[in-house]
Formats: structure tokens, sequence, C-alpha cells
């Protein structure tokens, strides 16, 4: 399950399936309304062991008010853009420099010539340029590195430096993120003045995500550690290797355990499938969001009874191609039994065609109304 705040929308989303379980109109964004929305999905019938969000204090009270149980992850992309956006900035500034580096040996040139530097604030001291460009320079490049290396480690899997020791578990993935925010701490000093302010908010957005950024890898430890015993830890970091390039080597699943040998398969299986469904992003809550998008450029505003009917379309929607071709959001949730139209489901059927009894009807209806 994940959930997200935009625009004041509150959406919760089913990760696996992409079904929409709530969605609600502009309110203000507290804890007691997330309270509110998470009781009455619990009421429906929802029920989730994970919850994704992007790190909003309204729905982290409102989590360890309605289940305290349930694991709260931190949602994996916003942190990952939190890094881009200063890495960009640190780059814009050393392109910046590089443009002024010709200017700046021309007023150089000026002066020994005896003439009068040009512009409202001339840089002549191309010496004292070369090492400001250094600087940025060797900021970027480190803020780069470390980005890099947090976005590894945030990974489903994690391939050890060796293959004698397999994939990294989660305490070790953790004490590998504090090591990156110790480095990012020491670097914030050497970084152009300019940009210090910026270094500093992303280390303090960092250090407070960091407890809740990795709770998708425990669960996969345990699952792990029994492949690391039964086929070996190279095995293991052959299997890990093989699904981070599984876009290649099996388009499913199924194809990629059908390239393994038999012996494997077994104990393979259940880890693949974990390693599938680990949940590290709010993505889910994006595209639902990016779906509304359009109907908020022409309504300005979208009522709570015209997002229950654009969640109710979303989730008996056919995928056309793709993945999930010839699925519905609902589908994907187990409900191989639901009428593949959204107007079926509302109690609208065909033209010419007689009204669904009360009693089959109604199933649907929930349905709807959960959505």
């Amino acid at each position: 399950m994940a959930a997200s705040v935009e625009r004041l929308i509150r959406a919760l989303v089913d990760v696996h399936s992409g079904a929409v379980w709530a969605s609600t109109s502009p309110v203000a964004v507290d804890g007691d309304s997330w309270t509110l929305l998470l009781w009455q999905v619990q009421e429906q019938g929802v029920h989730w062991q994970t919850l994704v969000s992007d790190g909003g204090k309204a729905i982290e009270d409102a989590a360890a008010t309605v289940a305290p149980e349930a694991v709260h992850q931190r949602d994996v992309w916003h942190v990952l853009h939190a890094c881009q956006q200063v890495q960009a900035r640190l780059d814009r500034l050393v392109e910046r420099l590089k443009a002024q580096t010709a200017t700046v040996a021309r007023q150089a040139a000026r002066l020994a010539a005896g003439k009068r530097a040009r512009g409202r604030h001339p840089k002549s001291d191309v010496a004292t340029h070369a090492a400001e460009l250094a600087q940025a320079q060797y900021a970027a490049e480190s803020v780069g590195y470390l980005s890099a290396e947090l976005q590894r480690l945030l990974s489903v899997v994690v391939l050890a430096s060796q293959p004698a020791q397999g994939v990294l578990c989660w305490a070790v993935r953790q004490q590998e993120l504090e090591t990156v925010l110790v480095l990012l701490d020491e670097l914030q000093p050497l970084v152009p003045a300019t940009l210090q302010t910026d270094v500093a908010n992303l280390l303090t957005h960092l250090q407070a995500a960091l407890p809740q950024l990795v709770l998708f890898a425990p669960p996969l430890d345990a699952l792990q550690e029994q492949v690391g015993h039964e086929l070996g830890v190279q095995t293991l970091h052959l299997l890990g290797w093989a699904w981070q390039r599984r876009a290649i080597l099996g388009k499913n699943r199924a194809e990629l355990l059908a390239n393994l040998p038999p012996t494997w398969r077994t104990a393979a299986e259940p880890l693949l499938r974990a390693w599938d469904e680990a949940v590290r992003a709010s993505s889910a809550v994006e595209n639902w969001h990016s779906i509304l998008r359009p109907y908020l450029a022409v309504h300005r505003s979208l009522s709570t009874g015209l997002l229950a009917l654009l969640a109710v379309w979303h989730n008996h929607r056919i995928a056309q191609r793709g993945l999930h071709q010839g699925q519905s959001p609902l589908m994907r949730s187990g409900m191989t039994d639901v009428a593949s139209d959204w107007l079926l489901a509302l109690g609208y059927p065909p033209q010419g065609l007689a009204l669904l009894p009360e009693s089959a009807a109604q199933p649907e209806l929930l349905l709807a109304l959960a959505a």
C-alpha cells in the first residue's frame, strides 16, 4: 500500500495491483484527516502490512495511530530526487564557472595592459577563479559519487564486492548508509559557500529518512540466508546478478527461472518472488496523480464524488498492453470475478438490457464505494 500527498489530495493505492482504494478531495493535510481516512479504509476491509509514504508528519502520525504494527517504509524516490536536485545545482555552478574562465582571462589581460576591467562586478583574478572552479568540480563529483552509492544501497538487491560474500543484508546496508551520511557531513564545509545550505538541507533530509529507508530489506534477509545455505553464497550472488538484469535475461519471473538449473529452481523461486514484490516507493500514487492531472486542469478542483467515480473507472480498466495486458487493477488484486465494465459495476447496463438485480449489483456497488 502506498500513500502520498499532492496538492492536498490524499490517496491510498495498492502498489502491486495499482488499485485505488481511497482518494479524497482537497482537505487540510493533518494527522486527524489521515487518521480518519485510514480508519475508513479499514472499516471497508482493506488492511496492509506495509505503508509507503513521502515522509510527511501527518501520515506518519496517522499510521502510528491506526496500524502501529504495520511497517512504514519511507519512499526512496523522493530521497533520490532530493539528491538529484542538489547535484543539478552543483553541476550548473561548475558549468557557469567554466563559461566564465575565458572572460576572467580577458579581464586579467586588460588589467595587465593598463586598461580598466569591464562589467559591474568584474572578475580578473585567474588563480582565484581556477580555485573556485576546482572546488566546485570536487564538490559536484563527490556529491555525485555519494548519491550513486546511496542509490546502490537502496536497491532491492545489493551485491557484495566479492561473489563469495553473496548479497548485503539489512544490517550491512544500514552501516553503509550511515557511512555515506558521515562522508556527506564531512564534505559540506568543502562545498562552495553559495550551495552549502543546500547540502546541509539534503543531509538533514537524509538523516531524518534513514531509519525508514530500508525497512523493505529485513524480510528479505531470511530468504537470502536460506538460499545461501542451500545453494551456496556464490549462487546467491549469481541469482542477485541475474535478477538485476531480468529485463535482458527474462521478461518475467517464470522465464528467469526457466533459465536456471533445475536443481536451483525450488529454492530460488520464493526469493525471486520476494525481490519482485519488495516495495520501496510510492510510485503507484504518483501514477494515480498523473491520471488526475488532466481532470484537475479541466475542472480546477475535484469533488470526493468525482474522485470516487474516477477510481471506479480506473480499477475496472483493462490494460491493453504491457506486463498486465488483459487485466484490470481489481483482477490483479485477486478479484477475478468482477465485472470488466465500470458502468456495469455502478448499475448502468448497456442500452436495451434490464437493470441488474439488487443482489447481483450489491457486491460491485460495495466495491465502488470502497474505491
